[in-house]
């Protein structure tokens, strides 16, 4: 089973790496804890998970969130805060092996984004059982917005810099049974070739599933 998803990742990964063109660019952002329910889980969030967003069509973005590991960690809750708006909910267009997710998110707003005039306009769960369906070390989930009219990628990306729209993930599936919320960091990424964070993914991928067999022994 273990050797049937590091064929298939690694198939998945490379038919994305053809089928975007290398000028295609991903705009890379990481997170900043909010809760600091736990030093040790607010530093392991910030350190192994982020998201990249990328032009998917003429039309839409795609926000493509990952876990690198190796620590113990599951993304269960994403939220966007978008009041403009500039985009509207169209897919989800990638989804790992072991990640099921669906719209609408429970809780409605993310824990602890209140202090910080967090508002979530989109939001999105694990399935049940819900860490196990979360996006846990080596595992990605894609989601991609329709542009509203008269907006792009140009005008995302300013946002999420200036911190104007935000998106906020609620982290469960920590050794210490704890659970942290993050929000994006304003940043000004650079961006690099959409192909390359692809092909990193996959390797990521294999690596977590190689610790998992050498921890399994």
């Amino acid at each position: 089973m273990k050797k049937h998803f590091v064929v298939h990742l690694m198939v998945s990964m490379l038919f994305l790496v053809f089928f975007f063109s290398s000028s295609v660019f991903a705009y890379n952002y990481g997170f900043e804890n909010i809760t600091n329910n736990n030093a040790g889980d607010a530093a392991i969030g910030e350190a192994q998970l982020s998201f990249s967003v990328t032009k998917y069509s003429d039309t839409q973005v795609q926000f493509l969130f990952q876990n690198i590991g190796p620590e113990d960690s599951s993304i269960a809750d994403i939220y966007f805060d978008d009041d403009v708006p500039l985009m509207t909910w169209s897919s989800f267009s990638l989804m790992g092996d072991g990640v099921s997710f669906s719209e609408g998110a429970k809780p409605g707003n993310l824990p602890g984004g209140k202090a910080f005039s967090f508002s979530s306009d989109y939001s999105y769960d694990s399935d049940s059982p819900v860490q196990p369906n979360g996006i846990n070390p080596g595992e990605v989930l894609g989601i991609v917005f329709d542009y509203t009219d008269g907006y792009g990628l140009d005008q995302i990306i300013a946002a999420l810099n200036d911190g104007s729209m935000s998106v906020g993930i609620h982290v469960q599936g920590f050794a210490s049974g704890g659970s942290e919320g993050f929000v994006n960091t304003p940043t000004n990424p650079v961006p690099e070739p959409a192909s390359m964070v692809l092909l990193g993914i996959g390797l990521l991928g294999v690596a977590g599933v190689s610790r998992k067999k050498i921890l399994n022994k």
